[in-house]
C-alpha cells in the first residue's frame, strides 16, 4: 500500500531537473532518478542489454560488454518504430526497478525524476507533477555547452520530446528556470514546504 506522498519531477532536456532534484534531496526528500535506473538496467550483463543486442544488433555491445549508447541512439533517434521497440524493452524494467528503489530510499516524501513522464505516461503512484520549464533558446544554449552538440542536433533532440505546452498541461506545479540559480533555489524551497504539508496530511490517513 502506498504510504508516502510522491512528486513526479519532469522537464525537457537541459531544463534544470538535476539541480532541482539535488536541492530537494538536500532538504530531506527521497529522490529516485529514472535516468540512473536506465543506465543500471543497460549495464554489462543485464537482461535488458541482451535483449537490446538481440533486437538491434550485437555490434552495439562493445568488447568490454558495455552498451554503445551513441550507436543505439543513432539507430532509434529518427526511427519512431525502433524507439517504440526500445521503450518496450526498457520502460517496464525501469518502472519496476524505480519503485523498488523508492521502497528502500528514506525521505519525508518521494521525488521520482522522470524526464519522459509525459511521453511515457509514468503517472501511476504520482500524487503531484512538478515540471521544470525553460525557454527553448536557453535549452539549446545549455545543451550545446553541456554536450557539445550542434544547434541543429540540439533542436532535433528538443523536437523529439514533448512540447513545453504538453508538459505544462500535465503539471500541478511549474518552475520556470529562466533566471539565476539563486532564484531557482528559492522557488524549489517554496515547493518543498508545500510538499511537506502534503506529506504530513497523507501520513495522517
Amino acid at each position: 500500500m502506498k504510504t508516502r506522498f510522491t512528486v513526479g519531477l519532469t522537464g525537457g532536456i537541459a531544463s534544470g531537473k538535476s539541480l532541482v532534484a539535488d536541492r530537494l534531496a538536500s532538504l530531506g526528500a527521497a529522490v529516485v532518478d529514472t535516468d540512473v535506473i536506465s543506465r543500471e538496467q543497460t549495464a554489462a550483463g543485464m537482461p535488458a542489454l541482451a535483449e537490446i543486442a538481440r533486437q538491434f544488433g550485437a555490434n552495439l555491445i562493445r568488447a568490454d560488454g558495455t552498451l554503445d549508447r551513441a550507436g543505439l541512439r543513432g539507430q532509434v533517434f529518427s526511427d519512431p518504430a525502433a524507439r517504440k521497440r526500445l521503450e518496450a524493452i526498457l520502460h517496464p524494467r525501469i518502472r519496476k526497478a524505480a519503485w523498488e528503489r523508492a521502497g528502500t530510499t528514506a525521505g519525508r516524501y518521494l521525488v521520482m525524476v522522470v524526464p519522459l513522464l509525459v511521453e511515457t505516461g509514468f503517472t501511476d503512484g504520482i500524487d503531484r507533477v512538478l515540471v521544470i520549464d525553460a525557454p527553448r533558446k536557453l535549452q539549446i544554449g545549455r545543451l550545446r555547452e553541456r554536450d557539445g552538440v550542434t544547434r541543429a542536433q540540439a533542436m532535433a533532440i528538443l523536437a523529439s520530446q514533448a512540447s513545453r505546452r504538453q508538459r505544462r498541461a500535465t503539471a500541478d506545479d511549474v518552475i520556470l528556470n529562466d533566471g539565476t540559480r539563486r532564484r531557482l533555489i528559492a522557488k524549489v524551497d517554496e515547493l518543498h514546504a508545500l510538499y511537506l504539508r502534503h506529506a504530513e496530511v497523507l501520513a495522517k490517513h
